[in-house]
């Protein structure tokens, strides 16, 4: 899918995202519960770029772990940023954040981040240059040695693990739709639509994109995480 195409598909989802993805709640509590070790070391003032914030589950983690963070949340998707915008507000975070309704391109420019977050972002990007590209555009978005925390789904798709795999990671995510038929759609879906590499393909190129060698930090089935500094 291009951008336009994806932003669509977003903001169809916005209303239903978190009911739909709330059995992940427990692996995203063991993601974010290593995050802040992670960004742990920031400045007390630290400045945060969320890159494809959607609802905003990372921001407010954050948010609540840092209190003297600020944030700047960037989504495509009105509906997504939408309801990120609401439940920012119902905590009482509205003034420690920033909107924008866009792409890192669009962003003012001069504006520079101690750190950025990006989850299950970058593997809707199906061209390995885009990838590259748009790690870069984060990269110039972070002072000198700013981290990036990001997350993707990753596997060598081409591995028996995969076939092994790939029920498990079905019956985690839907599994009223234990069936084989659901499973192969769920496999035509991952060929078609989303980016999957295996860890060292992604490390890679983050690396390529300006940042020191990734740190792989967290793994919970198809979901890797990893953290790397802007190499000077």
């Amino acid at each position: 899918m291009d951008n336009d195409e994806l932003r669509r598909a977003f903001d169809r989802q916005a209303r239903s995202y978190d009911k739909q993805w709330s059995r992940m709640a427990p692996i995203n509590d063991g993601m974010f519960f290593l995050l802040d070790a992670v960004l742990a070391s920031l400045p007390g003032d630290a400045r945060i770029l969320c890159v494809g914030v959607g609802t905003g589950t990372e921001l407010i983690h954050l948010a609540m772990a840092f209190p003297g963070w600020t944030f700047t949340a960037v989504d495509p998707s009105t509906s997504m940023l939408d309801i990120c915008r609401q439940r920012v507000g119902e905590l009482g975070l509205s003034g420690r954040c920033v909107f924008h309704e866009g792409y890192i391109d669009s962003l003012p420019e001069g504006e520079h981040y101690d750190a950025a977050t990006c989850f299950l972002v970058s593997q809707f990007i199906l061209d390995a240059r885009a990838r590259t590209q748009f790690f870069g555009q984060i990269a110039s978005r972070l002072v000198p040695g700013g981290m990036l925390a990001t997350s993707d789904l990753s596997t060598d798709m081409e591995s028996p693990d995969y076939d092994a795999l790939l029920p498990v990671w079905q019956r985690v995510m839907t599994p009223s739709s234990d069936s084989a038929a659901a499973l192969e759609r769920m496999r035509e879906g991952y060929a078609r639509d989303v980016a999957i590499l295996p860890s060292a393909a992604v490390a890679s190129i983050i690396e390529s994109a300006g940042f020191d060698p990734p740190v792989r930090y967290f793994q919970a089935a198809l979901i890797c995480g990893w953290f790397a500094r802007r190499s000077p």
